[in-house]
């Protein structure tokens, strides 16, 4: 089953708003990811510069590591402490912690054959703070939590951590090589920070990068996000299916008037017209169809004109002939040369009409355009006018002429054509101007074009026959123009003819009181 083009369209749309919708969200959650990535590394990076404080003390009592090497409860005791450090300004001494009884079980992972820790630095001697309860003073209450007042708020705790520290950070030598108490693999796996001793580099401490997160707030708060990504990219996406839906309706809006107006010129309903409503593609779309749905009218109205022309026109001759036939049939009417003159005179008319007609098909259908060549229109204008020099002779007319403009003149045109559109135009002379008379033929070059003019010395027509001069089967007085066995086509070939080149074609009065044909044809361009 194809579908129709308002699906394809919305089809079409929708693809993109999804295409735009989805892009957009896994772009937004790549980076906001990465940025929390980078966030937490940039977290691990200020401990660290807080834990090479610390290991540079460390480093300075002892000169090596070899104190951290043996114990490693040493070891998570200072990476707990610089994890618990609260942000801050770095003071000059250790953190302090109130005093307070030892612990019951080794925190620094001494020898238990020594029955308690191994001796360190005062800095260390005090209870480290307890993972949960961060730092305090006093002396501990039930639990080893020291005791509340009632009514206080709970004492500030450490910042929440991203999982154990000394499970995290490795210390390495001053070349960068893992040192063998400490489980570390290669430094490209860890961010490292110097540990420098009287600005001599003596190690580096690194904490492993962050692939994936670890801790539980960490999952938890990217589940989160995700799940808003996704309830963002559901509305987002049912808001582009609504507003594809209604812009598709509205976009092919204009397209369901055009095929209702087009079904409806093709039901002869010429009067349709279409809204322009906008200035776009659409707009123009409309305004075109209303300018065909007119033109249309127009040349519906002109067959009509014209079938009701050509039945009066080939009716009143053939009435003639019937009749005349019927009389001699009936003996009402004898059969002599003058009847046979009448018949034969009818019948040329009748001819003369089918074969003007013929003409005008054949010049509106142009199906001699491939004849046209470069001809010079004056060259035959001249040898027409010479042809019907004696009949303008013999009716007491004379015809002026000037003579053939010595430079060339050339137009793309027919030369039987233009023969045939110069007779006509001195044929309409012949038929309507009084005799004596003149007619004046000049021409002129521009630079774009020929203008020829035809003027007789009249009588001229009436100012509101011009405009219908040139239609077809037009006649300004029917009953003259009958008895000089004109059809009423002449002029209406003349002009097919001019405009099938390109040119123009115009009739006016002059003030002498004739009428004036002018023509102009488009020069040929090099």
């Amino acid at each position: 089953m194809s579908l129709k083009f308002r699906h394809k369209v919305f089809l079409t749309l929708l693809l993109n708003s999804l295409l735009i919708v989805v892009s957009s969200l896994l772009i937004a959650r790549y980076f906001a990811f990465r940025h929390f990535e980078r966030y937490m590394n940039q977290m691990d990076m200020e401990r660290l510069g807080e834990l090479a404080e610390l290991l540079s003390e460390e480093y300075r009592k002892s000169q090596s590591w070899d104190s951290i090497l043996e114990d490693p409860g040493h070891w998570h005791a200072i990476t707990r402490i610089g994890h618990w450090r609260p942000p801050g300004p770095m003071t000059a001494g250790p953190p302090s912690f109130a005093s307070s009884p030892p612990p019951s079980t080794p925190f620094f992972g001494g020898d238990p054959k020594r029955g308690g820790p191994p001796p360190h630095d005062e800095r260390f001697s005090g209870k480290p703070p307890p993972p949960a309860d961060g730092f305090f003073r006093g002396k501990p209450g039930k639990g080893g939590h020291p005791p509340r007042d009632e009514g206080s708020s709970p004492p500030p705790g450490p910042p929440p951590d991203h999982g154990p520290m000394s499970s995290t950070i490795a210390l390495f030598d001053a070349e960068k090589k893992p040192l063998s108490a400490i489980e570390a693999s290669s430094e490209q796996a860890y961010h490292l920070k110097p540990i420098a001793v009287d600005n001599q580099v003596v190690g580096w401490v690194g904490i492993r990068k962050h692939e994936q997160p670890i801790h539980p707030l960490d999952v938890e708060f990217i589940r989160h996000q995700s799940q808003t990504f996704y309830a963002i990219g559901g509305v987002a996406l049912l808001l582009a299916i609504m507003v594809t839906f209604i812009w598709s309706r509205h976009l092919l809006a204009p397209v369901k008037e055009l095929a209702a107006g087009t079904r409806a010129l093709t039901s002869r309903r010429f009067e349709t017209r279409l809204k322009v409503r906008s200035m776009d593609e659409f707009g123009q779309l409309a305004a075109d169809f209303n300018a065909m749905a007119q033109a249309l009218g127009r040349y519906e109205q002109m067959r009509r004109q014209w079938m009701a022309d050509i039945s009066h026109e080939l009716r009143t001759p053939l009435s003639i002939l019937r009749g005349e036939i019927e009389a001699m049939q009936d003996g009402v009417r004898e059969i002599s040369r003058e009847a046979l003159e009448s018949l034969h005179f009818e019948v040329l008319h009748v001819s003369r009409i089918v074969h003007d007609l013929h003409d005008l098909s054949l010049i509106e259908s142009q199906t001699y355009a491939a004849d046209q060549t470069v001809v010079n229109p004056l060259d035959i204008l001249m040898e027409t006018l010479r042809s019907f020099g004696p009949r303008f002779a013999h009716l007491g007319m004379t015809i002026e002429a000037a003579e053939s403009s010595p430079q060339p003149v050339a137009i793309m045109a027919d030369a039987d054509r233009l023969r045939q559109l110069f007779s006509n135009l001195l044929e309409n002379t012949l038929r309507y101007a009084h005799a004596p008379g003149i007619l004046k033929v000049e021409h002129q070059l521009t630079n774009d074009s020929v203008l020829l003019s035809f003027e007789d010395s009249g009588p001229g027509v009436p100012e509101e026959a011009l405009g219908r001069l040139f239609d077809r089967l037009y006649r300004v007085d029917k009953a003259r123009s009958r008895s000089h066995g004109g059809s009423g086509l002449g002029l209406a070939i003349c002009k097919s003819i001019v405009e099938s080149f390109r040119g123009r074609i115009e009739a006016t009065n002059v003030p002498s009181g004739g009428l004036r044909i002018a023509i102009a044809f488009p020069l040929r361009s090099d």
